[in-house]
C-alpha cells in the first residue's frame, strides 16, 4: 500500500475507535492536516475501498474501517502502557475472595467503558459492564440490541465452549472470529491461580481501543497468575 493511503487508512481506523462515527474527507485533511486536497484524499479513499479496507455505512457519509483493516491494525498494534492509577484499581486480585475479584472486574469494565467476563472456573461466569455496550454507537440499532441480548443469554455456554482453546497470555478476536458475535472485538485470556484456572475477557465493538485495553488485561493476567 503506499504510504499516504496507508497513512489515510490509520486516521479513519484511529477516529472511528475515538468516536465510532464515519470519517469524512475533509477531516481527515483538516484535522491532521494532511498536505493533499480532500478531492485527492477522496480518490485515495475510493481506492481504499475498492480494496476492501473501508465501508460507506450509507449514503452521504464518511467511511470505516472494514474488519480486513482492523484486523491488519491488530496485527501491527503496539500495547501501550497502563496508569499507575489503573494499575492501582487492578492490584489485589487473585486472593481466593470472588467478591473481591468482581470488584476488580467492575473497576475494569469502568475504565475500559466495555464488558469483562471473569470465569472464576470453567463452569463459574460473572460479566458486568453491558450497559458500557449498549451506550456505544454502534448499539443505537434495535437488531443490534437484539443481537448482543442473545449472546448474553449464551455467555455460560459460549465460556464452557471456549475455555479451553484460550491461551495463556492476552489474544484479541475480532469480528467474524469472536465467539461474542460479528459485531464484536474481544481481548481474551486464560490464566492459572494457585489450584485453579480461570478466563478474562474484555468485550466491546469491533473498534476498540486494543492497544491500551490489551495493557490491561496483560497487568490483570500478570496479578493473578502471580498469586
Amino acid at each position: 500500500m503506499e504510504e499516504r493511503k496507508r497513512l489515510i487508512l490509520e486516521i479513519i481506523i484511529k477516529e472511528h475507535i475515538t468516536t465510532g462515527c464515519p470519517v469524512a474527507s475533509s477531516s481527515i485533511v483538516e484535522k491532521y492536516h494532511v498536505p493533499v486536497s480532500s478531492a485527492t484524499v477522496r480518490n485515495d479513499m475510493a481506492e481504499l475501498e475498492e480494496d476492501g479496507w473501508i465501508v460507506q455505512p450509507y449514503t452521504s457519509a464518511g467511511r470505516i474501517p472494514t474488519e480486513k483493516a482492523y484486523a491488519q491494525y491488530v496485527s501491527e498494534i503496539e500495547v501501550k502502557p497502563i496508569t499507575k492509577k489503573e494499575e492501582e484499581l487492578l492490584t489485589g486480585v487473585g486472593t481466593d475472595n470472588d467478591l473481591a475479584d468482581k470488584k476488580i472486574a467492575k473497576e475494569l469494565a469502568s475504565m475500559s467503558g466495555l464488558a469483562v467476563i471473569w470465569a472464576f472456573h470453567k463452569y463459574n461466569v460473572y460479566y458486568t459492564g453491558i450497559s458500557n455496550l449498549l451506550q456505544q454507537p454502534e448499539f443505537n440499532q434495535t437488531q443490534m440490541v437484539y443481537d448482543m441480548s442473545a449472546i448474553i443469554d449464551r455467555i455460560d455456554d459460549i465460556v464452557g465452549e471456549i475455555f479451553e482453546q484460550v491461551s495463556f497470555e492476552p489474544e484479541i478476536k475480532l469480528g467474524h472470529d469472536s465467539p461474542f458475535g460479528v459485531f464484536s472485538g474481544a481481548i481474551l485470556s486464560r490464566y492459572q491461580a494457585k489450584d485453579r484456572i480461570g478466563l478474562i475477557g474484555l468485550v466491546g465493538p469491533v473498534r476498540m481501543d486494543y492497544g491500551i485495553n490489551k495493557a490491561r488485561v496483560e497487568f490483570l493476567i500478570k496479578q493473578l497468575t502471580t498469586k
